[in-house]
């Protein structure tokens, strides 16, 4: 904080705290006129209210002094009063540190030989996939959702289907968080055109047997050779540049008519974040363990 926030920061505090003090003594100082029955003058109700006049009840007073005395010793003890570190000498930083050393402590020797694991073995085991979904709930929920079941908006892809883009290994797990991916669907609508973009997205449907034209889908069938260069020429898609599968009814971003017409016409750019300098690999290790774990629950089963 410069030196001018900080006095800043302190003239705001003195000035709220002097007047809030100011008030506080001067309320139990007052004295408010009254009448011979003890009451202000004020009536209401044709004279059937009255407002009585009575001292502020002590434990009001006490409370409130407290509150004072509370205030004044944090600023003493605590960073708050301009650059002022308080005599704890406390920072969030300090905290933050203190409390990463305890948990080091605790995980660290447990963490280190789930490093030596491969993802596969970590996700039959219990404790470490119950790091990895706290791991997975801290960094990656806000874009595949709390329970890993993905955003369309964002083309974040439901992670408990066992459907892949890049391959559903532990390794390829584990590139994807390391390393990020980027996907790109490139637009198609002035190539195809209006006509051309419908009969394509009824093809493409007719592929996961999803409802569709099956007139407008053979008219689209010759123009998918150009799909065909990523999809493959069965649409079954293409792990190594992350084209998906567009035969088993699982859709990046939708996959009614009019969303696939989107797609077709428009591309998608979807972008999958590397986290290789945020994460250590053995948090990677224990959260690509929890993500193969939510894909494999009928074929995993605890040691």
């Amino acid at each position: 904080m410069s030196a001018f926030w900080s006095r800043w920061v302190i003239i705001l505090i003195c000035f709220n705290l002097g007047i809030t003090l100011f008030l506080f003594v001067w309320g139990l100082q007052v004295k408010i006129p009254t009448q011979a029955d003890g009451t202000s003058g004020h009536v209401w109700a044709h004279g059937v209210l009255r407002e009585g006049v009575k001292n502020l009840p002590k434990w009001w007073i006490i409370l409130s002094a407290s509150m004072f005395a509370c205030g004044i010793t944090y600023l003493v003890l605590y960073p708050g009063f301009g650059r002022s570190q308080g005599t704890f000498l406390w920072t969030s930083h300090g905290e933050e540190a203190r409390d990463t050393a305890t948990n080091e402590l605790t995980l660290g020797p447990l963490m280190q030989a789930y490093s030596q694991q491969n993802v596969e073995d970590l996700s039959r085991d219990p404790t470490a996939i119950g790091i990895g979904q706290r791991l997975f709930i801290d960094n990656c929920a806000a874009c595949h959702g709390r329970e890993g079941h993905g955003n369309p908006l964002l083309g974040a892809p439901n992670l408990t289907d066992d459907d892949w883009l890049y391959g559903g290994d532990g390794l390829s797990i584990m590139t994807s968080i390391q390393d990020g991916r980027h996907g790109l669907m490139p637009p198609f609508g002035d190539a195809f055109g209006e006509s051309g973009v419908e009969n394509v997205a009824n093809y493409v449907l007719s592929l996961s047997r999803s409802p569709h034209d099956a007139t407008k889908a053979a008219a689209g069938k010759p123009l998918f050779t150009v799909c065909s260069a990523c999809h493959g020429p069965d649409g079954k898609g293409n792990a190594l540049i992350g084209a998906p599968n567009l035969t088993d009814q699982i859709w990046l971003y939708g996959g009614d008519i009019a969303t696939v017409e989107e797609t077709i016409r428009k591309g998608h750019g979807g972008v999958m974040p590397a986290w290789r300098s945020r994460l250590p690999p053995r948090d990677v290790r224990v959260i690509a363990a929890w993500v193969y774990a939510q894909s494999h629950t009928q074929t995993l089963a605890p040691r």
